[in-house]
């Protein structure tokens, strides 16, 4: 297509204008005009080379049409596209060099008009593409790059006329040169050489430039974030801290990784510092910038200035333990009576040990300011009010913690789903829980170039934990691998010492990623650094490892199901339960099977017998497979789960496990065994369940004999059945007699109704008086004489039941 095509086409799209070859641009002035150039008049296209820097960097936004670039809605990915840009053409062009340097916005578009990003988003494709530095994209005055630098960035370029690839450094240098077509590049160039050079040699060049900086600097990158709310407070005492007295202040703030520290504070870029105050070097590579900065700034003509240090706990600024370098970030820190220097960190430890009392914690947000910010960051505000309790969960889930609200809303606003959507999404696997915590989103009030997600975040300060304390990372590794709350300390692994525990404690405390619990000495663990830390064991490739390590500590410190240690293993159970519940360790390993057995005696001792049987039957079946059905363990662990049955009024499988475990005890232990006695009395409480009664009595009769026999009359075993067995008897005698009251009072009532048949039915179910000597020798006495009684239509006679009948007034 001819290049006119194009220009029509851009111009009815957004008024783009022709720029190079196979490209064009719309660089808008103060009214939005196009940048139309006379080409016929010289004095006109001179002044036009000479003021063309300017009018862009003038420019509200410049819009670039990629007519060699094509995205199609089947191939519209970041790897086509970044592919196609890297070919295009207007990246070798002359002349589009300062069309993406001077404006402070630039929009890239296909040729079919969509979007590709602008030069902010695409900051590190685009700066791979040309060599040019990011903070050059970023708008950090061109003064602050050597003049050789600036060159560098023109040389795979191409112009139609040759004078153009000079001429189109005029504005990055600040000059103002005649352009005389004709006199070839070579000439041009020493020309715009004597030109620099004579610029710096004049004393009113810096002063007069209008790169110089202007009063009351402001290099923030970012604007205000006014979707974060209540910082008033922190803000207050901020500054109280750092302008009570007129003097050099420093102070920290700290608190959780990604809690909103920066966004309260707006930090600065500090990159900015050498351009923005026109602070010059000797251009030589073993320049230090960093002590050029803390020079000029430890001066008063600097005027008075606020240095943030945003991430202070980065571990590259601190030298590590025993090595020999002697100068630290930290060092290069200007001091002078009108500074103040703020730092930000996730580790209270780090801020102390730069502010000292000057520290301020970022306090966790509050319900209301939460939902404040849901409101703020979702497209659709009413998904907040319309189902309150939606609301009120998903925050509690994302335990109100501001990054974690702004990449929930960000996936909600951008797959239109509600609020419930979103509930159903974290209740699933874990995994799928850990891909919304990974999801990169746009936002404007961070770098482009750092990681968004809020688990991405955590994780670069684990990365450093591993360095700086690697007894704190295996806690946190440990930690992971059970619940995330109410973890007893004396749970976690013994370090080398028991100050190099505290310490340890200390330090993820001050990182924020543990609340430690003085009361109970309990820690709880951020519910959402757990799982970040479980995703990353996980692709590490060590969570099962780590979980084995677990299991193996918790058999170790797991107490007996002893009614005195029933406030620790309370506590114990849920990590247990959770570890085990991962099915990460191998169901025939021993830890495991030694803790599950230990879980179920503990359930079993707390009356949670449905949640015993559940342990009583893993490991029954673990050893009748790898012991053999016959093994005293697994007999052992049969017996007890029919006890767990009895408990659970199941008294069926109760006695039909009981009779398996007794008959193969007495064959592979023998009757005597203490394993043998008790399975054989708890069987007899079986049988006295199900109303076997006699089966029962010689059963407990045999025990107690054993019992008397090996043990002794004295025995705690022996007294216990003994016990069992008097109540027994007395729990049937009661029985008996009140089953004598119900049907001796109902039979009374027959009688006297004149139904006598129903009467002696009910009473020969009663226990007969025993016959005396002379009743025993009148044949037929028991019978006769009461048939004959009804069949007269005789009373029947009481009296011989004795207190078996109770007269109902």
């Amino acid at each position: 297509m001819p290049a006119d095509y194009y220009l029509g086409y851009a111009r009815r799209m957004a008024w783009f204008s022709f720029a190079g070859d196979g490209c064009y641009s719309y660089a808008p002035r103060r009214h939005g005009d196009a940048c139309c150039i006379d080409k016929s008049s010289s004095a006109e296209l001179s002044e036009a080379i000479n003021s063309m820097f300017s009018w862009y960097r003038r420019s509200t936004k410049c819009y670039v049409l990629l007519t060699d670039v094509s995205v199609h809605l089947e191939n519209n990915d970041l790897d086509h596209r970044d592919s196609q840009l890297r070919r295009s053409r207007w990246f070798t062009r002359g002349w589009t060099l300062q069309e993406l340097l001077a404006p402070p916005l630039v929009e890239f578009f296909s040729r079919e008009g969509k979007p590709l990003g602008s030069k902010k988003s695409l900051e590190r494709p685009l700066s791979e593409i040309t060599a040019i530095p990011i903070s050059a994209l970023r708008g950090i005055p061109l003064s602050y790059f050597s003049i050789a630098e600036r060159m560098s960035w023109r040389t795979k370029r191409e112009t139609t006329r040759e004078e153009d690839k000079v001429y189109s450094l005029f504005g990055m240098f600040d000059v103002h040169m005649p352009a005389i077509y004709g006199e070839g590049e070579h000439h041009a160039l020493r020309r715009l050489q004597s030109e620099i050079e004579m610029h710096s040699k004049n004393p009113h060049f810096d002063k007069n430039s209008d790169l110089q900086p202007q009063v009351n600097q402001w290099i923030v990158p970012f604007e205000r974030n006014i979707r974060l709310t209540d910082r008033e407070s922190e803000l207050a005492e901020l500054h109280k801290a750092l302008f009570s007295n007129n003097q050099f202040t420093k102070a920290a703030i700290s608190g959780l990784g990604e809690g909103g520290k920066t966004q309260a504070f707006w930090i600065k870029d500090t990159m900015l510092l050498l351009g923005q105050f026109r602070i010059r070097d000797s251009g030589g590579k073993d320049v230090d910038i960093k002590k050029i900065v803390q020079d000029y700034l430890s001066e008063d003509s600097a005027g008075h200035w606020v240095l943030v240090f945003d991430n202070a706990d980065d571990i590259n600024m601190w030298p590590k333990l025993g090595t020999q370098q002697s100068v630290r970030l930290i060092d290069y820190i200007p001091r002078s009576k009108n500074g103040r220097v703020i730092f930000t960190t996730r580790d209270g430890k780090v801020g102390v040990k730069l502010a000292s009392q000057n520290v301020i914690e970022a306090p966790k947000v509050t319900e209301d300011t939460a939902t404040q910010m849901l409101r703020n960051f979702l497209i659709h505000k009413d998904l907040v009010d319309s189902r309150p309790a939606d609301t009120k969960e998903m925050l509690a889930w994302l335990t109100y913690l501001p990054l974690a609200i702004a990449q929930a809303a960000a996936y909600i606003n951008e797959n239109g789903i509600t609020l419930e959507d979103y509930l159903v999404l974290v209740s699933c696997q874990e995994q799928e829980i850990i891909e919304l915590l990974t999801e990169e989103f746009e936002d404007d009030v961070r770098y482009s170039d750092m990681k968004n997600p809020v688990a991405t975040i955590w994780l670069i300060s684990f990365r450093q934990l591993q360095q700086r304390d690697p007894l704190a990372a295996e806690y946190m590794s440990f930690m992971a691998c059970i619940d995330h709350k109410d973890v007893p300390q004396l749970l976690l692994p013994p370090g080398s010492s028991r100050k190099k525990e505290m310490d340890s404690i200390g330090t993820l405390s001050a990182y924020s990623f543990i609340t430690r619990r003085s009361e109970d000495l309990a820690l709880d663990m951020h519910r959402l650094v757990h799982l970040t830390v479980r995703s990353w064991l996980r692709n590490e490739g060590v969570l099962a490892e780590w979980t084995r390590k677990a299991v193996a500590r918790l058999e170790e410190v797991f107490p007996d199901h002893e009614h005195r240690n029933r406030a620790v293993w309370r506590m114990y159970l849920p990590h247990a339960r959770h570890a085990l519940e991962s099915n990460l360790v191998a169901k025939e390993d021993a830890s495991r099977i030694d803790l599950e057995w230990k879980i179920a005696m503990c359930y079993y001792s707390d009356g949670r017998f449905d949640e015993a049987e559940t342990f009583f039957r893993e490991v029954m079946e673990y050893r009748k497979k790898v012991l053999g059905a016959e093994h005293p363990d697994t007999l052992k662990s049969i017996a007890k789960l029919a006890l767990t049955h009895h408990a659970q009024s199941r008294f069926q499988e109760s006695k039909a496990l009981g009779l398996k475990a007794m008959e193969a005890q007495r064959r592979v232990l023998g009757e005597e065994d203490p394993e043998t006695l008790s399975t054989m009395s708890h069987l007899a409480m079986t049988y006295s369940d199900l109303s076997q009664w006699k089966e029962a009595e010689e059963l407990e009769l045999q025990t107690m004999e054993l019992r008397m026999r090996v043990l002794g009359g004295e025995h705690p075993d022996t007294l216990v059945g003994m016990r069992w067995w008097k109540k027994a008897e007395e729990l049937g005698k009661q029985v008996i007699t009140a089953r004598k009251k119900v049907i001796g009072n109902l039979a009374h009532t027959y009688n006297n109704q004149s139904r006598y048949q129903d009467a002696e039915e009910l009473l020969v179910q009663l226990p007969q008086p025993r016959p005396t000597g002379r009743e025993r020798s009148a044949p037929g006495a028991s019978s006769n004489g009461s048939q004959g009684a009804v069949g007269a239509g005789a009373l029947l006679n009481f009296d011989e039941y004795g207190s078996s009948v109770i007269d109902i007034p």
